[in-house]
């Protein structure tokens, strides 16, 4: 224990550690060349292990993806995806007959819950310049009673989510993008409906925050209750607490006092993410949380014999034409346009 406001400091990797009620966070960042004619890189994909394409070679991965990054056609059930994407284009597609091109500051919040499939490829329309690509995935679990849940996913537009501004003494701003939770007046959008985060009660916040140089903030205190971790993913240097904190590290905090944030000498880039736990029994395996080893091979069974629903589009790594904008399309026939 660092002191006793900081419980843990860790270096980060290409998967976050989070606690209860998240499962992990991963942050992808990916310096795509232009396009070409199929939205993929115009550059050279050999020696690329194409299907299992994490290596940065050149800062930038295919993942799954073998002609267009990304990743293709696969299964989830008994959670939510939240995926924040601070730039660049995401082309999603799914079992049940929704689409939608999201990016640039929006945020699909996706509720696997009983089962689907969907396609999460990044699109490289640009093909006269780069196009490069940022943005966090966070799964948050649900409980047990709604790990069957209808699957359903909410966009939260870039234009819809609201911006918390504090100035300190010195006129030096921290930026607080509200995706989850509220902090003084300020509420962010509603997320899926049947969300951990759906019920105040449960404190769930996931905060974007920027901080100017030689800023300083407070970290208004939360409930006892709840956890509460920092991920210092850019910048030079930070204090929390009065403890110095390396860049790609996280901090872990208790959450029922305030703690001061100070900056250094370039701008900070800050995921908080916070929620009261759910504390009930965890098994996991591939793209499937439940709560006992039993339901996770009742999910795999189910899914080689349903499909979730099948999949109704010509492709597996499905991205839409060129020319259409950030949009969604609903499984219930309505469509939102940006």
């Amino acid at each position: 224990m660092y002191n006793r406001l900081i419980l843990n400091i860790k270096p980060l990797g290409f998967t976050w550690e989070t606690v209860d009620p998240f499962l992990f966070c991963v942050h992808h960042r990916d310096d795509y060349p232009a396009g070409n004619a199929q939205l993929g890189p115009a550059a050279s994909l050999k020696e690329r292990n194409l299907g299992q394409d994490f290596a940065t070679r050149e800062n930038w991965r295919m993942y799954h993806g073998e002609t267009i990054p990304g990743f293709p056609a696969h299964p989830h059930r008994g959670f939510e995806t939240v995926t924040v994407v601070l730039k660049g284009l995401v082309d999603h597609s799914d079992s049940h007959g929704a689409s939608g091109r999201y990016g640039n500051g929006d945020v699909q919040w996706m509720t696997a819950g009983a089962g689907l499939q969907h396609a999460e490829m990044f699109p490289l329309l640009n093909q006269d310049r780069p196009n490069p690509l940022e943005l966090f995935q966070i799964w948050l679990n649900l409980p047990r009673k709604d790990k069957f849940a209808t699957p359903y996913y909410a966009m939260l537009w870039a234009e819809d989510i609201p911006v918390y501004i504090d100035k300190d003494s010195g006129g030096r701003q921290t930026e607080i993008t509200l995706v989850s939770g509220q902090i003084g007046d300020l509420q962010a959008p509603s997320p899926a409906p049947d969300s951990w985060a759906a019920d105040a009660s449960n404190a769930v916040c996931i905060w974007l925050i920027r901080m100017d140089k030689n800023a300083k903030w407070k970290l208004p205190a939360a409930s006892s209750e709840v956890n509460r971790s920092a991920y210092f993913y850019r910048g030079s240097e930070l204090n929390v607490a009065g403890v110095s904190v390396n860049p790609y590290h996280a901090v872990d905090l208790l959450a029922d006092e305030p703690v001061i944030f100070e900056n250094g000498h370039t701008e900070a880039f800050i995921l908080l993410l916070q929620g009261k736990p759910i504390n009930e029994p965890l098994s996991r395996h591939g793209p499937f949380v439940m709560n006992t080893p039993e339901e996770v091979q009742q999910a795999y069974r189910d899914f080689h014999r349903t499909h979730f629903g099948g999949w109704p589009w010509p492709m597996h790594d499905q991205v839409h034409p060129r020319d259409k904008g950030r949009f969604a399309r609903y499984s219930d026939g309505r469509e939102e346009n940006r």
